[in-house]
């Protein structure tokens, strides 16, 4: 029996939807005319009718498969082992790229004509479409008559392309699933298909071997990762291993190896070299540490602790406020008081910006989607990032999680909740927070929705949560959950009210006959309890010290920077909290050195620095009559009326430094906390800072009781 590719994808696409489809939504999904899909649809219903299947069509519904479910199973197995004498132009793409990416020297023509069974005219053109993608990864084809056509590039470049294919033609539950040894068998008869020639680029026992040293590993590391990330990440160290035993080497800045090699990531990187050389019996080069490193320091998702002022999270934070009073103003809503919007997307920015910034490149496998059924908030949040990120290319992908950071505070609603959720994501807390939002918005009876990746899911004990909602397959999870995408079509509400009620019955008599459930009492092993102590302490006393220590000191008359640091540095040693007054003050200068200090858009200038001549923590603000000329953050020339001293003792603690962090960032949190902190007025400032300070510590209490 001869199917045609478009009649593949009809097919295939039809028999994996549970409910009908309209004759656009086929249109839309496979990129054709609504004509085109009415004239393959009589070829359908042929093959239909010899498997006694049969297309069902309602007005104004749409079409959908009937008939025996064993028969449906014989098209299925049909489908999936058939042998493709018809590729899509997407599906070429695809194995013209994986063949070029493979080969050590040039690809005739005519074998990939043959490959694909399409005329070499074909394959001519599908170079010329492929030229323009390659060039995002850095890539040229050389094409001679004679010669064929190979691919010209750095090997970094090439290990890019691979990565992006295998992320963006593979499904997410899959490489996870791959990744964690649950690979289903499959017949010697689908090598031809699109999923085996994407992992042909790297042997499936690669992945697996990958994946167990990275577990080993990953326990230890202080961040947490997003699904996408992590397999990002096992998908390079793969690809790295079988790139070297081929003999191909990357390179990297000098410069930048250099600048890498004390950060905690590049020591992390080290322990997941030597563990690799271990099991593959070869030598990594040093530039491999530096990608892995860099990829380290892209992966971080949340509970990112390091010193925010001393790694540029303020000029993070400065660009996260202008982005969101961009959008607020593009959008006619004031976001800026947002304070959930402002730290998410922090916390995003920083790792995406590093990403943009050493070209690595990001795959999003929501994108199209968010387009189309957000297309206006997209087009406004890609204008205000044009905006205000001037000096970054940031792809269409980086901007697809924005949009629903954004969309996440857009779509919102206050309902109060009243039930227990898991909400479960692989594709990061952008689309996690999306979904939160749109059942918090349907779902009023909600109590808690909480969101989670598949990785945290060993993590969490799932019995404190009745109701469980993925967006992707969970392998070995023996839990009732439903299984829905991140933007709730309106087939999925229906199917989630059943969900919910079913589960809300179910609950009701688990505890109506086993009371106990609802009295157990569970006790905290004594290391784990310590710890919780331990952290209360140290933030409560961190936070003590800052406050008790706070003042506002005028400065009046001509005076310079020297002066005002060294009359700052002589009180602090006075008061015992600096030891050695021209150590400070040179480890000052040395910051000052790395960028201006000068904070845009406001008359403060944040002079930092942490070293071991500081005893204690200390902030203070001083404010001046006559103004100085100082260098800002985004090298422009500013005036400075607040010098604004922040310091910090070189052993302080991750949570010490998280109060310092949290603390810089109100700088410049919103323009009420700017008009504060310029306001020279110490009583204000002083309710400002106890106020807020007061909620970080009620919000890091709650997260340390509940873990």
């Amino acid at each position: 029996m001869y199917i045609s590719a478009r009649e593949r994808q009809i097919l295939e696409i039809l028999l994996s939807e549970e409910n009908e489809l309209t004759v656009k939504d086929l249109a839309d999904k496979i990129g054709v005319s609504v004509r085109t899909i009415h004239r393959d649809l009589k070829n359908v219903e042929d093959i239909l009718e010899e498997y006694q299947l049969t297309l069902q069509k309602k007005s104004g519904v749409g079409v959908a498969i009937s008939g025996d479910k064993s028969r449906v199973r014989e098209l299925e197995l049909l489908l999936f082992n058939i042998s493709h004498n018809e590729y899509t132009a997407e599906e070429r793409l695809t194995i013209i790229l994986c063949a070029l990416l493979e080969a050590d020297g040039p690809v005739k023509l005519v074998a990939l004509a043959n490959d694909l069974n399409v005329t070499i005219a074909t394959v001519s053109s599908d170079l010329t479409r492929l030229e323009e993608k390659l060039q995002s990864f850095g890539l040229t084809l050389i094409r001679r008559r004679g010669y064929g056509v190979e691919l010209e590039g750095s090997e970094g470049a090439k290990r890019r392309a691979m990565s992006n294919i295998i992320s963006e033609h593979l499904d997410e539950s899959e490489i996870l699933s791959l990744a964690r040894e649950n690979i289903q068998k499959r017949s010697t008869q689908q090598i031809d298909t699109i999923s085996e020639r994407l992992l042909g680029l790297v042997e499936k026992n690669k992945l697996m071997i990958v994946e167990r040293v990275f577990e080993s590993i990953i326990q230890k590391l202080p961040f947490s990762m997003a699904d996408s990330a992590y397999i990002g990440l096992i998908v390079h160290l793969a690809l790295a291993v079988e790139r070297i035993q081929k003999g191909e080497s990357i390179k990297i800045d000098a410069s930048y190896l250099e600048s890498e090699r004390l950060t905690k990531e590049y020591q992390f990187a080290q322990k997941i070299v030597a563990e690799l050389e271990k099991v593959f019996r070869i030598e990594i080069p040093e530039a491999e540490i530096g990608y892995i490193t860099m990829h380290l320091k892209g992966a971080k998702m949340r509970h990112d602790k390091e010193y925010a002022i001393e790694d540029s999270n303020l000029h993070v934070a400065m660009k996260t406020k202008q982005l969101i009073q961009n959008v607020g103003r593009r959008l006619g809503r004031d976001l800026s008081a947002n304070v959930s919007l402002f730290e998410g997307l922090v916390m995003h920015l920083k790792p995406a910006l590093f990403r943009i910034a050493q070209n690595m490149g990001i795959s999003n496998p929501l994108l199209e989607r968010v387009k189309r059924d957000y297309q206006d908030l997209f087009l406004i949040v890609k204008a205000a990032v044009t905006e205000v990120l001037p000096e970054y290319q940031v792809p269409d992908e980086e901007t697809g999680y924005l949009v629903m950071h954004f969309g996440a505070v857009v779509f919102a609603n206050r309902d109060q909740l009243q039930m227990n959720t898991l909400v479960i994501c692989s594709s990061g807390i952008g689309t996690s927070k999306m979904l939160v939002t749109r059942l918090k918005k349907e779902f009023p009876q909600l109590k808690e929705v909480q969101s989670a990746s598949a990785l945290e899911l060993k993590n969490i004990n799932i019995n404190d949560y009745p109701l469980i909602i993925s967006t992707i397959p969970l392998a070995d999870f023996d839990r009732d959950y439903l299984i829905v995408s991140p933007f709730l079509s309106k087939d999925e509400i229906a199917k989630l009210h059943a969900f919910i009620k079913e589960r809300t019955y179910k609950l009701v008599m688990e505890q109506r006959h086993h009371p106990e459930l609802t009295k157990t009492v569970t006790y905290k092993p004594l290391a784990a309890f310590v710890k919780e102590m331990t952290r209360i302490k140290e933030y409560a006393g961190v936070i003590a010290a800052i406050l008790q220590g706070f003042k506002v000191v005028p400065i009046t008359g001509s005076t310079s920077i020297v002066d005002i640091l060294s009359k700052a540095c002589q009180d602090l040693m006075d008061q015992g909290v600096v030891r050695d007054k021209a150590n400070v003050i040179e480890a000052i200068f040395e910051r000052e050195k790395l960028g201006g200090l000068g904070i845009p858009e406001t008359t403060m200038a944040l002079y930092h620095t942490r070293t071991d001549s500081v005893i204690a923590p200390s902030f203070t603000i001083y404010s001046l009559t006559e103004p100085l000329e100082v260098r800002g953050m985004d090298d422009s020339s500013m005036k400075m009326k607040q010098l604004v001293l922040l310091l910090s003792p070189l052993s302080a603690s991750e949570w010490t430094l998280e109060v310092l962090s949290y603390l810089s960032s109100l700088l410049i949190e919103s323009a009420e906390s700017i008009a504060v902190f310029q306001s020279n007025r110490e009583e204000q400032i002083e309710a400002f800072l106890t106020g807020r300070l007061d909620e970080f510590f009620t919000e890091k209490l709650t997260e340390i009781r509940g873990e």
